[in-house]
């Protein structure tokens, strides 16, 4: 058996943004300085495309969005190696919430960008790639966690993650 260490890569990526969400939900205007959500545009806070990936709409959200995180990018980072989970986490959120706005922006929704989900949903679409047996599954359970909730009326940014999963499949092909 493989003895793991305790601060890998992602777990570090997990504790930072459990801090991130205790400076958001603790202290007063704890999000606007830090800017963390996408709306950059009107606030003037161009490090926004990566402030938002540690913001979250509540406790649930965050502790879903860090169990997939957990998951997914420990697995990347064991079989594939630190740099590239960083690379995919980090370039591929920025992309996402960048694509993200941009369609909010075009189809002019009224919508801040909180959440993990699309650099998440960038490592899905990874391992989607890199792993044909999963490949279904992993598609799958995006659509559903994209669009099921919309139809129950809660607000789910399910563009972020169709768009996450999309550049995931373009960062592993460009660098796999």
């Amino acid at each position: 058996m493989q003895n793991r260490a305790i601060f890998t890569t992602t777990n570090i990526i997990i504790l930072l943004t459990i801090l991130m969400y205790v400076i958001q939900t603790n202290l007063t205007y704890g999000s606007v300085i830090l800017g963390l959500n996408l709306n950059f545009i009107q606030n003037g806070l161009y490090f926004q495309p990566l402030s938002t990936m540690f913001a979250h709409g509540g406790m649930a959200h965050l502790v879903m969005n860090m169990f997939v995180l957990y998951q997914f990018g420990n697995l990347i980072e064991t079989y594939r190696g630190k740099a590239q989970l960083l690379y995919l986490y980090f370039l591929g959120g920025i992309i996402t919430s960048l694509l993200s706005f941009a369609f909010i922006y075009t189809m002019q929704l009224p919508h801040n960008i909180v959440g993990a989900s699309g650099a998440i949903c960038v490592l899905l679409g990874y391992v989607a790639l890199v792993d044909s047996y999963q490949r279904k599954g992993i598609i799958t359970w995006v659509v559903v966690i994209s669009i099921f909730p919309v139809l129950l009326g809660l607000p789910v940014a399910w563009y972020g993650h169709l768009i996450g999963l999309a550049i995931g499949f373009l960062l592993g092909v460009i660098k796999k």
